[in-house]
C-alpha cells in the first residue's frame, strides 16, 4: 500500500477498504504518510463524503493508531462530548458531577478548533493547571478524583491528534466523517463503556442546521454502537452562546458560578444536567435519565460536584481553592468595555460564528497551530435571543489585550445582534438519538 493509491482512490471515489484506511491512519501515525497527504486526505474526504462503512473503518483506525485503554474501577467509566459552540463549558461541569456519584470520567478533550474555544485551552486559564499528562498520571487522578479532562497523550489516536491539526490549517473542519472519526477515535481509546454527545446545530456550530446536526447525530451514535460503546445523543441549540460568556478565563469563571450557585433556568446549568441525567442512566446508576438529571442538581446544591473540580484542579497543578476564590487566580483583561446597540427592540438574531471570530482576533484562539490563546479575552454580559434593548445599552462586555483590538472588535460584535421584532428563541434541545 502507498498513500498515493489511498488519495486516488478517494479522488475517483473508489470506496476505501478497512485495510487500507488502517495502514493510512497508521502512517500518519508514524511519519510514513506525510502531512501534506494528510491534508490531502482531508479535503479528499471534506469534498466527498464517506459511506457508513467508511466512517466506521476509519474511526477504528485512528483508534487502533495509537493505545487503547482499558480500566479496572468500582464503577462505571463514562464520557462525553460536544461537537463545539460558544460558551459551551459543560463537560467543566458534567464530569466533576458525575464522579460525584459514582461514575469515573476519563475525559480526553481538544483544543481550539476554528471559532470555537476548547475545553483544554479553558481549563488551562486556572494558573498552574497543565492538562498534559501521561498515562500513569492520568489513570491516578482518575483513581483518586473520579474525572480526568486532559488531553490526549502522544500514545492515544495519535492519528487523530496529527489530521486534527490538519483539518483546522486546511478548512476541513465540518466534514460529518472527519467529525466523527476524530471524536470517537479518542473516546473509544479512552476505553469508555457509556458515552453521551452534545450535538449542536445552528449560527453558533459547525452544523448550521438542525438536519444537519441530526444527520452528524445518528453517524456519532450508529458509528460508536458500531465500534461497542454504549452512545446516546441529545442535539442542541447554538444559534446563541451557551452561556453568557466566550473566552478561556471568563468561560471557566461561568462554570465556577454554576458549582457555587447552580441555577436550573441557566442554557448553561440545564444543559449540563441534561447531559449527565443522560450519562448515568446510559451507564445504568440510575433508572433514567430524569432521576440521573434530579441526582446531578442534588451534589451540584450539596456542593460535593465542586469539591470534585477543585480536586480535578490541584491534581492538574491549579490551586485548590479556584472555586471558592475564582477572582484570585482567573486572569483579567487590561481593556475591558461595553459594546453598545446602534438600535432598539429585542434580539432577533444573533450570529454566533462572528461573535467566535471576534474572540479569535481578539488572541482568544488559535489563527496558526503554534498560536498561544490568551486567556484574558473574550466576551461576557452577552445578550440573548428575545432580550429587550434599548439604544446604547451593551449588547455585550469586551475583554481585550488592548485598545486598538477593542476598537476593532466592537463593529463587528454590534453588526453580530439582529435586533427586530420579539420572537420565541428556539427550544435548547431539539432532539435525542440512540
Amino acid at each position: 500500500m502507498d498513500a498515493r493509491t489511498v488519495l486516488a482512490h478517494l479522488r475517483e471515489g473508489i470506496p476505501l477498504t478497512e485495510a487500507q484506511l488502517h495502514w493510512f491512519a497508521r502512517g500518519l501515525a508514524t511519519g510514513e504518510v506525510s502531512h501534506v497527504q494528510g491534508a490531502a486526505f482531508a479535503m479528499g474526504v471534506c469534498k466527498g463524503g464517506m459511506s457508513a462503512a467508511e466512517i466506521v473503518a476509519l474511526t477504528r483506525a485512528m483508534r487502533d493508531s495509537g493505545d487503547v485503554l482499558h480500566w479496572d474501577l468500582p464503577g462505571p467509566v463514562v464520557d462525553k462530548h460536544s461537537t463545539g459552540g460558544l460558551g459551551d463549558a459543560t463537560s467543566l461541569i458534567v464530569a466533576p458531577i458525575a464522579a460525584a456519584l459514582g461514575a469515573f470520567v476519563p475525559m480526553l478533550s481538544g483544543r481550539g478548533l476554528g471559532h470555537t474555544g476548547g475545553t483544554l485551552d479553558k481549563l488551562e486559564a486556572i494558573p498552574g493547571v497543565c492538562t498534559d499528562v501521561d498515562e500513569a498520571r492520568l489513570r491516578a487522578i482518575v483513581g483518586q478524583v473520579g474525572c480526568a479532562i486532559v488531553g490526549a497523550t502522544t500514545e492515544i489516536a495519535p492519528a487523530d491528534r496529527i489530521l486534527y491539526s490538519l483539518r483546522d490549517q486546511t478548512s476541513t473542519v465540518e466534514s460529518r466523517a472527519l467529525i466523527t472519526a476524530s471524536i470517537l477515535s479518542k473516546k473509544l481509546a479512552s476505553g469508555a463503556q457509556a458515552l453521551v454527545l452534545d450535538v449542536k446545530g445552528g449560527s453558533g456550530a459547525f452544523m448550521k442546521t438542525r438536519a444537519e446536526a441530526s444527520a452528524l447525530a445518528e453517524s456519532l451514535v450508529s458509528t460508536a454502537k458500531a465500534a461497542g460503546c454504549a452512545t446516546r445523543a441529545l442535539i442542541t441549540d447554538m444559534n446563541q452562546p451557551l452561556a453568557r460568556s466566550i473566552g478561556n478565563a471568563v468561560e471557566i469563571a461561568a462554570v465556577v458560578q454554576v458549582l457555587r450557585d447552580p441555577r436550573p433556568e441557566s442554557r448553561l446549568c440545564r444543559l449540563s444536567l441534561a447531559l449527565v441525567g443522560e450519562m448515568l442512566a446510559l451507564a445504568g446508576l440510575y433508572p433514567t435519565a430524569a432521576a440521573g438529571g434530579r441526582a446531578a442538581l442534588d451534589v451540584l446544591q450539596s456542593g460535593a460536584a465542586a469539591e470534585r473540580f477543585a480536586a480535578m484542579v490541584h491534581a492538574l497543578g491549579g490551586p485548590s481553592d479556584v472555586v471558592s476564590d475564582p477572582e484570585r487566580y482567573l486572569p483579567s483583561a487590561p481593556v475591558i468595555c461595553d459594546v453598545p446597540a446602534l438600535s432598539a427592540g429585542h434580539i432577533s438574531g444573533i450570529d454566533g460564528e462572528a461573535l467566535g471570530q471576534v474572540v479569535l482576533e481578539l488572541g482568544g484562539g488559535r489563527l496558526r497551530p503554534e498560536d498561544v490563546p490568551d486567556p484574558r479575552v473574550g466576551l461576557t454580559d452577552v445578550l440573548a435571543l428575545g432580550d429587550a434593548v434599548v439604544t446604547t445599552q451593551p449588547l455585550a462586555r469586551l475583554h481585550a489585550a488592548d485598545a486598538a483590538s477593542a476598537e476593532r472588535a466592537i463593529p463587528v460584535v454590534q453588526a453580530a445582534f439582529q435586533i427586530g421584532a420579539a420572537t420565541k428563541p428556539p427550544p435548547l434541545i431539539h432532539g435525542r438519538v440512540g
